[in-house]
């Protein structure tokens, strides 16, 4: 049996081996590269790239086959050129041969060409993204030649999967799941890893990386090979065992661990002090890690996280609200606010996965807004973008990558940092590097430099002073705020924590087959959901945010409240169903306001009735059907102005201010005569001769009139 096994295994591996070379849907990517030859020239040939080998031909026909490189015993690595592109080499380490003896057709010579190196082969790419995309690739091949090291000739080694045993209509979902039931029997209890309390996890310092068992990288690969360099991953559905558990609305709240110090930078007076604390918080929010190397779910479209901190210091609450806006393409917004501190940050973000072979980029496109109330700043603050290797080859590491910006355009303050990616010819403890400037216009003021995940320092360019500006110490990281998320009981369906629990649950007690089969439940739904809008003929229409810009995929808070806090009238600041609200002593008064508005919607009323009596007076009496449709229209228009609660409330509020207008001006009109009456008297009194006495009779006519004339002024005033 043993031998019999052995012959089919066999037999299995050299139909593997003759598909990848024949069939043409086996090719993992192909292009035109340069390589040079042994007499160090170099010539442009057609590339492709499959399972194991690398085939190079001279035209893009595949008629004329060259050679014919081995990967499976090669090594490739980055090479240094001052040519233009990117240069790396294919090696055998051991100085070998890396050319097959035949051809993909059974050739036995290839074409005249100029002569190759025998144990190694230097190409060159037209542009470093080509170039690296290439060694990912040829990484990947090397592996793929072989997903199963070792192949145990025993009967029961048939009842391990192999990439044939995949149909390629098969859903992604139903392999997995398929794949995970045949291999984890009995290894639910005592599989990997257990995540606990994964919101309170801060990290290692250095390099994140994570192992990756054979059997979770045989099944990426299956999915992987179906995806082409560059490609967007938002569409290809993942394996659960690589998934972090909780959503990606979750995960964009690491940031306002520290949002303590936005307090201390909205109260400070000198705007570069506020710019540098700025900087201070932003780098405060990398160095939370996930244990392990992990994504988070993809949020489902209309889902909904909202948490708070409690800030111990000033006394105040910052709230996080957060809703995914749109599915295709997947769009993120968030909203985070603490009036009394005088500090509020708007953001949507457009998240894209690129696959590079090898690795993948995971870029947040779009920016976040932070608002300073009581100075009336804001700064437009962009984000780096995760860059992830050795996916299916080496050890999987994960680093931050690309230049941000924040910038202030009321103070002309701008922040520049860059966070780099570690070379190959880094020493091991070059990872994690920034580096950055503060300036104020041109002017460089400040540069910073070290790890994202360790110490910062800033460099005063006036005084050539370095000093430490951040620093996540053990006191540092105990002095976090304490996040409060709403009571599970009280969270709607569509609330994150609630909508994925089945699959958290799953991920947490390592059952990967039940975790595919609820995440698959969700992403059906969701489907299920958007087919009947669809149908229906309606559109999406997010809770929390609207779309103020469906270009540039810009979504604004719904409830944005940016007055600066009025102790005097702002008793607290609370939230209630994802909306933000100040509970006050008294509304504010804006009367001024509302009469301006009122005039206005007043005058335009005027001015449409004017032009409707032109009009009239205009047309003959054969166009009064017309005439009186538009007459028509105009009334509706203007009933349906005056129908409007707001407008009957300004009218009333208007009709009140006409009112007192009238008693003053009847109360002046009687204080004018009042005081011509009292000249009167005055007038009187000294036209009289020094000998005439003032009789009793004339003092009491005198003060009866003055009687007479208050009593009546104040009647005028208050009826």
């Amino acid at each position: 049996a043993m031998k019999m096994n052995y012959k089919l295994i066999k037999k299995k591996v050299h139909e593997e081996s003759y598909s990848s070379l024949t069939d043409p849907s086996a090719v993992i990517t192909q292009s035109w590269l340069k390589i040079r030859g042994s007499l160090k020239t170099w010539a442009k040939y057609w590339c492709v790239l499959k399972p194991g080998v690398l085939l190079i031909y001279k035209h893009q026909k595949h008629e004329q086959w060259i050679g014919t490189v081995l990967l499976n015993t090669c090594d490739v690595i980055e090479r240094p050129s001052k040519k233009e592109g990117f240069c790396f080499k294919v090696y055998h380490p051991l100085d070998e041969s890396i050319w097959a003896t035949r051809g993909p057709k059974g050739e036995l010579s290839g074409s005249i060409a100029q002569p190759m190196p025998r144990d190694h082969l230097i190409i060159r790419a037209a542009t470093e993204e080509t170039g690296r995309c290439w060694m990912d690739y040829i990484e990947v091949s090397i592996k793929s030649r072989n997903p199963h090291p070792h192949v145990d000739v025993k009967d029961d080694a048939a009842d391990t999967p192999t990439r044939e045993d995949v149909n390629a209509n098969e859903p992604k979902e139903d392999f997995a799941i398929k794949y995970l039931t045949a291999n984890n029997r009995g290894k639910a209890n005592n599989s990997c890893q257990i995540y606990k309390q994964m919101t309170n996890f801060i990290g290692v310092d250095g390099e994140l990386v994570e192992s990756m068992e054979d059997e979770n990288k045989n099944l990426l690969w299956a999915i992987l090979k179906q995806v082409r360099p560059g490609m967007d991953l938002s569409r290809v559905v993942l394996p659960t065992f690589i998934l972090e558990p909780r959503s990606l609305l979750q995960k964009l709240a690491d940031y306002y661990f520290h949002a303590d110090i936005l307090s201390r930078a909205a109260k400070e007076e000198s705007p570069v002090v506020r710019i540098k604390e700025i900087v201070r918080w932003y780098l405060s929010g990398f160095y939370k890690k996930p244990k392990g190397l992990k994504k988070p779910y993809n949020p489902l479209l209309g889902e909904i996280y909202r948490c708070q901190w409690n800030h111990p210091e000033t006394d105040s609450v910052t709230y996080y609200v957060s809703e995914q806006v749109s599915h295709h393409p997947p769009i993120s917004a968030f909203f985070m606010a603490n009036r009394k501190d005088g500090f509020c940050l708007n953001a949507s973000i457009l998240t894209r996965s690129k696959f590079y072979g090898n690795s993948t980029q995971a870029i947040l496109d779009g920016s976040a807004t932070l608002m300073l109330l009581d100075q009336g700043e804001e700064y437009i603050i962009t984000l780096p973008y995760a860059n992830c290797k050795g996916i299916l080859v080496g050890t999987m590491t994960m680093e931050l990558g690309g230049d941000i910006s924040i910038t202030c355009k009321k103070t002309g303050y701008t922040a520049e940092i860059s966070f780099k990616l570690k070379s190959f010819w880094a020493k091991k403890d070059a990872t994690n590097l920034i580096s950055g400037k503060i300036k104020h216009g041109k002017e460089v003021l400040f540069t910073l430099d070290g790890h994202w995940d360790g110490e910062i320092y800033i460099t005063d360019k006036v005084t050539d002073e370095r000093s430490l500006f951040w620093n996540p110490t053990p006191e540092v990281k105990k002095s976090r705020l304490k996040v409060n998320v709403v009571e599970y009981e009280s969270q709607d369906d569509n609330e994150s924590e609630k909508l994925w629990s089945k699959v958290t649950e799953a991920i947490n007690k390592s059952d990967q087959e039940a975790a595919t089969i609820e995440k698959s439940k969700l992403e059906d739904r969701q489907r299920k959901d958007a087919k009947e809008r669809k149908d229906c003929g309606t559109e999406w229409q997010p809770k929390l945010f609207s779309c103020v810009n469906e270009d540039e995929n810009r979504y604004v808070y719904r409830y944005i409240d940016m007055r600066p806090w009025d102790p005097s009238n702002d008793l607290m600041q609370y939230e209630w169903n994802g909306e933000i609200k100040t509970q006050r002593r008294h509304r504010n008064p804006v009367v001024k306001n509302l009469v301006k508005r009122e005039s206005s919607l007043t005058k335009n009323a005027s001015r449409k009735v004017v032009r409707m009596n032109s009009h009239r007076k205009q047309v003959d009496s054969s166009s009064d059907e017309s005439s009186i449709t538009h007459t028509t229209g105009s009334e509706k228009r203007e009933m349906s102005i005056r129908n409007n609660p707001g407008f009957r409330e300004f009218k009333h509020l208007q009709d009140l201010v006409v009112s007192l207008h009238s008693q003053q001006d009847r109360w002046s009109q009687q204080m004018d005569g009042l005081q011509k009456s009292i000249e009167r008297i005055d007038n009187h009194l000294s036209g009289m001769s020094n000998r005439q006495v003032l009789t009793p009779f004339r003092l009491v006519w005198i003060l009866l009139s003055i009687f007479v004339g208050l009593t009546a002024s104040l009647a005028a005033y208050y009826f």
